[in-house]
C-alpha cells in the first residue's frame, strides 16, 4: 500500500478521502494549517498530523522535512486545501482578494509539490492529485443545464482553471510522475455552507480513484466521480 499526504486533512473533501484511503489499508498523512484541529482530525482517523500552511514557504519546507525524516519517501501527494473566495457581484473585488484566493489554491500547490517533489520521486510509482473544481471549466460555466453556469465565484472559478492547467503542464514536464485533477463536483461542504447536494463519500469518488488506480492510468486528466471530462 502507498503512503499519502493530503493537504487540508482536517474537514471535507481532505477528511473524508483521509478516512476512506485508511479503509484501504494506505498510510495517510493528514496535513492542516490549524495544529489543534489537525491533531484532533488525525486522531480520530488512526493517521498522523503534519502541520501544514500551504501559504507559508518555512511552513511547507518544515512538513516535506518532517516526511522526508519519518516515512522518507512519499507515492502520493493529494493537494486538496483551498479557499472560496468572495461571492457574487465582483464590483468591490481587490487585488488582495485575488491573492488570497490564489494564494492558497494555485500557489500552494505550486509551493507544496516543489517542496515535496523530491520525496515522491524515490517512490515507484509517484502520483500528484489536485482538487480542482468543474467550476473553473469553460465548457460546464457556460452550459445552462449544469448548475455551475449558476454560481459567480469569480476568483475561486479563476483559480480552479489555474490549478487545471498548472496539472497539465505539471503532467507534460514530470513524465515519471501521474498528475491529474480531480473535480468532486457539488458537494455539501463547508466551502459551500453545505449546500452541495452530494454526500461528502461521493465527493471524493473521483480523488480516491486517481489515488488507487494503478500505473499506466495515464497523466494530465480531469476527472469526475462519473470518469474523465473536458478540460475546459
Amino acid at each position: 500500500m502507498t503512503t499519502v499526504f493530503i493537504t487540508g486533512a482536517n474537514k471535507g473533501l481532505g477528511h473524508e478521502t483521509a478516512r476512506r484511503l485508511i479503509a484501504l489499508g494506505h498510510t495517510v498523512i493528514v496535513g492542516a494549517r490549524d495544529p489543534e484541529r489537525g491533531a484532533a482530525a488525525a486522531a480520530a482517523l488512526g493517521a498522523r498530523f503534519v502541520r501544514i500552511d500551504v501559504t507559508d514557504d518555512a511552513s511547507v519546507a518544515d512538513a516535506a522535512a518532517d516526511v522526508a525524516a519519518h516515512e522518507g519517501v512519499l507515492d502520493v501527494l493529494v493537494n486538496n486545501a483551498g479557499v472560496p473566495g468572495p461571492h457574487g457581484d465582483p464590483s468591490d473585488l481587490t487585488g488582495a482578494d485575488a491573492l488570497g484566493v490564489f494564494d492558497v489554491n494555485v500557489f500552494g500547490v505550486v509551493r507544496t509539490t516543489t517542496a515535496f517533489l523530491p520525496l515522491l520521486r524515490r517512490s515507484p510509482d509517484p502520483v500528484i492529485v489536485n482538487v480542482s473544481s468543474g467550476m473553473g471549466s469553460l465548457a460546464f460555466t457556460h452550459d445552462p443545464s449544469r448548475v455551475e453556469s449558476a454560481i459567480v465565484v469569480p476568483l475561486y472559478t479563476a483559480s480552479k482553471a489555474a490549478l487545471t492547467m498548472l496539472t497539465t503542464q505539471y503532467a507534460k514536464a514530470f513524465p515519471g510522475i501521474r498528475v491529474n485533477a480531480a473535480d468532486p463536483g457539488y458537494t455539501a461542504t463547508d466551502l459551500n455552507g453545505h449546500s452541495g447536494p452530494q454526500t461528502v463519500t461521493e465527493g471524493t469518488d473521483a480523488i480516491v480513484r486517481l489515488v488507487t488506480e494503478g500505473p499506466g492510468a495515464g497523466s494530465g486528466r480531469f476527472v469526475d466521480r462519473a470518469g474523465p471530462i473536458d478540460l475546459f
